[in-house]
């Protein structure tokens, strides 16, 4: 797979095969859309190159369709996320939290949780403790104290990121869900709110987004990776 322009070209697609190099971890596949016989090449290639596979917003059926083809291929139902690793990694020293306002916002933030958990963080998770109860949140204000960085995921008004932002010196990563009724218009209004927030030290990524999260999470976690 190694080639000396950085990437491998199968016809359909062009594998960046110097993409750990770079960022600290291999190509990671984005499935929507793929056509299956391409997402099996590409998955092949990448762990012929022993490098770690990471798929995220897999269906079911597809996993089941690459499992014929890789039988060491895990899956996360929740996250909708297929992995193998070549290697387990050892943990970083800083903890990111990951927050859900409701369990209607858990597969998203399972998403960020489950690639921080690949790309080697010691991670903890808190969920449904939303703004509509605000007394679940703190009384866990240890745990948001404790962390090197909080990924905040949240749909409907989307206001709590920027209430746990008030809380803490850690940075905040705010993640918006399409999680709401009509007017939320499928995670725009959560998205607004979260980057018209007041509260400084939060960033925001795209509506649903939790690999983002996770991604620029661990990035943070291992400064020197």
């Amino acid at each position: 797979m190694s080639s000396k322009k950085g990437f491998c070209d199968l016809g359909f697609a062009k594998v960046d095969t110097d993409r750990r190099n770079r960022k600290g971890f291999a190509e990671v596949i984005f499935c929507p859309g793929k056509d299956r016989q391409h997402l099996k090449e590409i998955a092949k290639k990448i762990i012929k190159a022993k490098e770690d596979l990471l798929l995220t917003k897999l269906e079911k059926t597809e996993f089941n369709f690459l499992k014929k083809t890789i039988p060491a291929l895990k899956y996360n139902h929740l996250a909708k996320i297929g992995y193998f690793l070549t290697k387990s990694k050892p943990l970083s020293k800083g903890l990111v939290l990951i927050i859900s306002a409701g369990t209607s916002d858990i597969p998203i933030a399972e998403e960020a949780a489950v690639t921080l958990e690949i790309m080697g963080n010691r991670i903890k998770r808190l969920y449904d403790v939303g703004v509509a109860g605000v007394h679940r949140l703190m009384n866990n204000i240890d745990k948001l104290k404790a962390a090197q960085v909080i990924i905040v995921v949240a749909g409907m008004e989307g206001a709590l990121p920027s209430l746990v932002s008030g809380l803490v010196k850690a940075p905040i990563i705010a993640v918006p869900t399409s999680c709401g009724y009509g007017a939320s218009f499928s995670g725009l209004a959560a998205l607004l709110t979260m980057l018209n927030g007041c509260s400084p030290g939060v960033t925001v990524v795209n509506i649903d987004n939790g690999f983002g999260a996770g991604y620029f999470a661990s990035l943070i976690n291992h400064p020197t990776r």
